[in-house]
């Protein structure tokens, strides 16, 4: 059984969706990226529903929900406190969390408020501090032959990244460290209305390498010691969320573990979307066995 819906949050309605709503298991909240995405890649996630409800949400601003105007509200404690909003309102007193990309961001910035019932996190391609991500784009791009690399550092620096240029060289290297299937996905390529770009300018800003937006100085490393619940990293070889400092971000991680999907960049869970299935739904199995002892 399936259900879908608005939830009313504090700055407007969140559209969300439930596979499986009867299954016994704890439910799993996915947090899409972005900011300004939706869950509209992540529609495949709902494989996890076997044993458990499996519940997708549009952040406010993106993908169904409600876009309002007010630029003051694309900040990440807004973000936290809708989160909390949207368990209230679906009654998940107990669930474990998949956060993706900016989802990462949310989760963690989420469990730091110490909530209850937090079964277990997923990081998956983790950006946990933006300074961190921004080192590691630069390094990705000298991976990129001389005249991408030349391409995108002149556009930002004349602020010429809406050129057909710039597009172009951010092509390339869409293709090397976000999907490396070929062809793209052509359902990908129909859901990129979902986006609000609007949301991703004020919290990120204009270029995926150089953070300028009012999260460029988030980084909870030196707080990862405080989420004890099972946890779980994950991203792909290939990754924008390279394995080195996703495989840090799990060292400063009590109870936690780490997994590569060799053949991924930084959506594995299109990319190999059946390993990805097996791995996170492995790990909710054994955390959910872990009650029954």
């Amino acid at each position: 059984m399936n259900d879908e819906g608005y939830v009313q949050v504090k700055n407007g309605k969140v559209w969300y969706q439930v596979f499986n709503k009867t299954a016994g298991g704890t439910p799993v909240i996915i947090l899409h990226g972005g900011p300004g995405s939706s869950s509209y890649s992540l529609q495949g996630l709902k494989a996890l529903g076997e044993n458990r409800p499996v519940i997708l949400y549009d952040q406010l601003g993106c993908g169904r929900s409600d876009r309002p105007t007010d630029r003051s509200l694309w900040k990440i404690e807004r973000f936290v406190e809708e989160l909390a909003q949207v368990r209230k309102e679906l009654n998940l007193s107990e669930v474990h969390i998949l956060g993706h990309s900016w989802g990462t961001t949310l989760a963690a910035a989420y469990c730091l408020t110490k909530p209850s019932g937090i079964k277990s996190v997923i990081f998956s391609s983790p950006c946990l501090s933006a300074p961190l991500w921004g080192h590691d784009q630069k390094r990705n791009l000298k991976k990129l032959p001389k005249n991408i690399q030349d391409i995108i550092k002149r556009c930002e620096e004349t602020g010429t990244t809406n050129s057909a240029e710039y597009k172009a060289a951010t092509d390339v290297f869409n293709k090397n460290f976000v999907c490396r299937l070929n062809p793209y996905p052509e359902f990908l390529k129909r859901g990129t209305h979902y986006k609000n770009p609007q949301v991703y300018n004020i919290m990120w800003g204009p270029s995926e390498f150089t953070v300028k937006g009012n999260l460029k100085e988030f980084d909870c490393t030196g707080r990862l010691g405080e989420i004890t619940c099972p946890t779980l990293f994950t991203c792909g070889r290939f990754d924008e969320a390279t394995p080195e400092t996703t495989k840090f971000y799990s060292s400063l991680t009590p109870h936690s573990e780490f997994y590569i999907f060799e053949k991924s960049a930084h959506m594995p869970y299109i990319e190999e979307a059946e390993e990805y299935i097996h791995i996170v739904g492995s790990f909710l199995t054994s955390v959910d066995s872990l009650d029954r002892l």
